[in-house]
């Protein structure tokens, strides 16, 4: 019997396509850039001139602009998690039926938004500022009433501790209640919609991480030059380009193919 020895017998590998892993690997970079500038956009367009800005901008006027800042953030951070879980779950629903449903959600508030803001006059585009205003401000007295009826004599050896006490319970107590306040203000709000709509159609993760990045940025902006922007800002123009953006995004979501291959 005879037998030889092939140099190619040992150089045989398995037929595999040495770029399929390059394609799903940038196929899932497009689709995370894609959720990531998607959810960021409408976030920014949706906050500017909201009632969370609001809140975050006069809290800052009168309390420390990090712990504002910081108790802002950590609610809208929670709630961009809860609406992206939101939109996750529907994506048990075959995709090419929560894909047209979040496009006709999109028109929706792209064409009530528009509606709105030209609807809206000079007086309701300061109305809502003043609100969230006038409400810091009663919630603020009923604080300092409280505080007034607890306090007690204490002995001058225990003053220095007792100021060291008195300035972290204050942080605290604005960082809870920059926390509660932008919670309640987000739940159900648009840009709490729109993250859930996104999360189902776009890369989850591309969409958590851009809802947070937009929420971060209107929040820092509205701690620091808050009363300028509210000031300057037109709440009627924001209004309009946010209705048009939605709208922008439902044209386009028509042109893609809704099974994203």
């Amino acid at each position: 019997m005879s037998c030889y020895w092939s140099p190619t017998a040992w150089s045989r590998t398995p037929n595999v396509d040495p770029y399929s892993d390059v394609v799903k690997n940038s196929k899932r970079e497009i689709e995370f850039l894609q959720g990531f500038i998607a959810s960021c956009s409408v976030i920014v367009i949706s906050e500017i001139a909201d009632k969370t800005f609001f809140i975050a901008a006069i809290m800052a006027m009168k309390h420390s602009r990090l712990a504002v800042f910081f108790g802002a953030i950590l609610a809208l951070s929670i709630m961009s998690v809860l609406s992206v879980v939101f939109g996750w779950a529907a994506t048990v629903i075959p995709r090419i039926y929560t894909y047209y449903v979040s496009t006709a959600l999109f028109f929706f508030f792209g064409v009530k938004m528009l509606v709105e803001g030209f609807r809206m006059t000079p007086e309701d585009s300061k109305g809502e500022f003043q609100q969230v205003e006038s409400d810091l401000k009663k919630t603020d007295d009923d604080a300092s009433e409280d505080e007034k009826e607890n306090i007690n004599p204490v002995p001058a050896t225990a003053e220095k501790l007792k100021m060291r006490g008195k300035s972290c319970l204050k942080i605290s107590k604005i960082v809870v209640q920059a926390f509660t306040l932008t919670f309640l203000a987000e739940w159900g709000d648009r840009s709490q919609l729109a993250t859930i709509i996104l999360a189902a159609r776009e890369d989850v993760y591309g969409v958590t991480l851009g809802s947070i990045t937009g929420h971060a940025f209107c929040s820092g902006l509205a701690v620091i030059s808050g009363r300028y922007l509210a000031e300057k800002i037109s709440v009627k123009s924001v209004t309009i380009l946010g209705g048009i953006v939605f709208l922008v995004f439902a044209i386009t979501s028509l042109i893609f193919d809704p099974q994203g291959e």
